[in-house]
C-alpha cells in the first residue's frame, strides 16, 4: 500500500492521501457522470418504448417496471440465515415490506467468488473468480468490463460503492477505481477486515480512520450511504451498494468487535446446539469432516464468544438498514427503490464439527435474502431455490439495463418467484467451490442436496426426510434412482453457461 512520501491532510482525525502524480484524479462530485438529467430523462423513456429481448425470468416489455427504480443493495459478510431474527429493523422495515426468500444461496459460499457472482450473474465456473487469492481468485481475476455497475452507468444510472469490495483490492493500485462507479468508497485490504484503523479510497483519495468510537466502520459506511442518498435524490435513477464486513472475523482471527453502544447486547445469548451440533456420528460423510475432532468443551466456549460477538455486530448494520430506509423515506424515493439485503455466504458455528465456510451444507451455503419495492409483495415468504447469481438478472429486469453483447446470464430474475409461488419450483442450483477443505460440485433442488467431491466421495441429502443433514443416503438401495438422475443432471450443468443454466 501506499503510504511513506505521499502528501497528505488531515481532517476530522483522518488522513487523506492522494496519488503522488501530475495527472492524479481528485474527485469533485461522481466520477465519470456522462449523462444529464435530461439525457438520463431520455435514456429512461427510449427504454420503455424499444422491446428487448426477454431477461430470465421475464418477457419484455411487461416483465420491465414502468418506470427505473432506484436499487440499493446491502451485502453483509459470512452471515448465516438464522441471526436475521436479532435484526428488528430488518424484520420490519425488509421482511414485513418486502419478500422474503427462505431457500436462497450462495452458489460459491466463499467471499471473493460469491461477490463476483452478484457482480456478473454468474457461475464461478463462467466468471472465473474460483477462490479469495491467487493464481485462481482475488481481486485482480475479475473481468471489469462487463458488471452489473458497468451496465446501469451506461442506462442512466448514478452509481455508489461503500465498504469491502473483493479481496485484494488496492493491493496492487490502492488508487484504483474499478470500472462503472460513479462514486467510489472502497475499503482496501488488508484493512478492509477491521472495524477500527482501516483505509478507504474515497473516489481516488485515501483516507486513513483511527480509532475513534466515530471511526466504527460500519457507521461510516452508514454516514457515507445515508449521504448519497441524500444528494442523489431527487433526479437520476441511482444504484448504491453497502457492503459491511460485519458480523465476519476481523484480521488474525480476532472479534468481530460490536459498536461500543453494543457491547455486550448478547452477554447471556447461548450458543444454538441442534442434532447437528458437534455431531457425533460422521461415518456418512468424506473424509475432509470424518477427520475432525468432536468440539471440546473450549472450543464450545469460544465459539459461543464468538456467536454472541456477531450478532451483536449485527446490530449496527440493523442501524444502518434503518438510517437508509429513513432516507429513502424522507426523500420521497422510498416506494420507488428496489432495496435487496444479503449475505456473500453463510457460516457454520458447531454443526458437523465444523466453524466457518466454503463448505457444502446449508448453514455454509445458505444465505439471508430479502427484496423490497417494486414488483415484490409485502410480507410474502417464497421457498423456491434461488441464488446469488440472480441478484442482477434482477436488477436489470426492474432497471430495463442490458449487460454487454456476449455476457451470459446463468441466474434468472427473482421477479417471477416473488409473484408467483409456484414458479421456478423445481430450480436446480449449482454449488461449487476450490478451496484448501476441498474441491467439490453439488446440485441443490427443492428437495435434495447431491455432492460429487474431487476425492471421488459422494453426498445425498433429503431435506424432507432430514433437514438438518445428519445422514448422507448416497449409498443407500432406496436412492438409487435419485442418485442416478442428480447425478446426471449435475454433469449437465456443472459447465453450464446462459441459458443452458436455466
Amino acid at each position: 500500500m501506499a503510504g511513506s512520501g505521499v502528501s497528505g491532510s488531515v481532517r476530522a482525525g483522518r488522513r487523506m492521501r492522494r496519488r503522488p502524480s501530475a495527472r492524479r484524479f481528485v474527485a469533485q462530485g461522481p466520477l465519470r457522470w456522462r449523462f444529464s438529467l435530461c439525457g438520463a430523462a431520455l435514456l429512461a423513456a427510449l427504454l420503455l418504448l424499444v422491446v428487448n429481448p426477454a431477461l430470465p425470468g421475464g418477457s419484455a416489455p411487461e416483465a420491465q417496471l414502468a418506470a427505473p427504480p432506484n436499487v440499493v443493495v446491502i451485502m453483509t459478510d459470512d452471515q448465516d440465515r438464522a441471526s436475521l431474527r436479532h435484526m428488528p429493523k430488518v424484520d420490519a422495515l425488509l421482511q414485513d415490506e418486502g419478500t422474503t426468500f427462505s431457500r436462497a444461496f450462495a452458489t460459491t459460499p466463499l467471499c471473493c467468488p460469491s461477490r463476483a457472482s452478484f457482480l456478473t450473474g454468474q457461475y464461478a465456473h463462467n466468471h472465473d473468480v474460483r477462490t479469495n487469492f491467487p493464481p485462481h481468485g482475488g481481486y485482480p481475476r475479475l473481468d471489469q468490463s462487463e458488471t452489473l455497475p458497468v451496465w446501469l452507468e451506461r442506462a442512466g444510472y448514478r452509481t455508489a460503492h461503500v465498504g469491502k469490495f473483493l479481496n485484494l483490492y488496492g493491493i496492487a493500485d490502492p488508487y484504483e477505481v474499478p470500472l462503472g462507479w460513479s462514486e467510489w468508497y472502497g475499503a482496501i485490504d488488508p484493512s478492509a477486515h477491521r472495524m477500527y484503523g482501516y483505509t478507504l479510497n474515497e473516489n481516488g483519495t485515501l483516507v486513513d480512520y483511527g480509532t475513534e468510537p466515530s471511526d466504527y466502520q460500519t457507521d461510516v459506511y452508514a454516514d457515507k450511504a445515508v449521504d448519497f442518498v441524500q444528494r442523489s435524490a431527487p433526479g437520476e435513477p441511482f444504484f448504491l451498494s453497502v457492503a459491511p464486513l460485519a458480523p465476519h472475523m476481523e484480521l488474525n482471527d480476532t472479534g468481530p468487535r460490536p459498536a461500543p453502544r453494543h457491547q455486550g447486547a448478547f452477554a447471556d445469548a447461548a450458543l444454538p446446539r441442534p442434532a447437528s451440533f458437534n455431531e457425533k456420528d460422521v461415518s456418512d460423510k468424506p473424509a475432509a469432516v470424518r477427520d475432525k475432532p468432536r468440539l471440546t468443551t473450549g472450543r464450545i466456549e469460544e465459539l459461543t464468544a464468538l456467536h454472541r460477538n456477531r450478532l451483536a455486530s449485527l446490530l449496527a448494520v440493523d442501524d444502518l438498514v434503518g438510517r437508509l430506509v429513513a432516507a429513502l423515506g424522507e426523500a420521497g424515493e422510498l416506494e420507488n427503490t428496489l432495496v435487496m439485503f444479503t449475505s456473500d455466504n453463510g457460516y457454520l458455528l458447531g454443526q458437523h464439527r465444523l466453524t466457518g465456510k466454503a463448505w457444502q451444507y446449508e448453514e455454509s451455503v445458505g444465505v439471508p435474502l430479502i427484496a423490497r419495492g417494486p414488483g415484490f409483495p409485502a410480507g410474502a415468504i417464497r421457498n423456491q431455490v434461488v441464488g446469488n447469481i440472480d441478484l442482477a438478472p434482477t436488477i436489470l429486469q426492474a432497471s430495463g439495463a442490458r449487460p454487454g453483447a456476449g455476457h451470459a446470464l446463468d441466474g434468472r430474475s427473482l421477479l417471477g418467484p416473488a409473484n408467483d409461488p409456484t414458479a421456478g419450483s423445481d430450480r436446480e442450483l449449482v454449488l461449487e467451490s476450490q478451496t484448501a477443505k476441498g474441491t467439490f460440485a453439488a446440485l441443490q433442488t427443492r428437495r435434495y442436496l447431491w455432492v460429487r467431491h474431487a476425492t471421488g466421495e459422494r453426498e445425498l441429502y433429503d431435506r424432507r426426510q432430514d433437514p438438518l443433514q445428519l445422514t448422507s443416503r448416497h449409498a443407500r438401495e432406496g436412492y438409487r434412482a435419485v442418485r442416478r438422475t442428480l447425478a446426471r443432471r449435475l454433469n449437465e450443468l456443472d459447465n453450464c453457461s446462459g441459458a443452458s443454466c436455466r
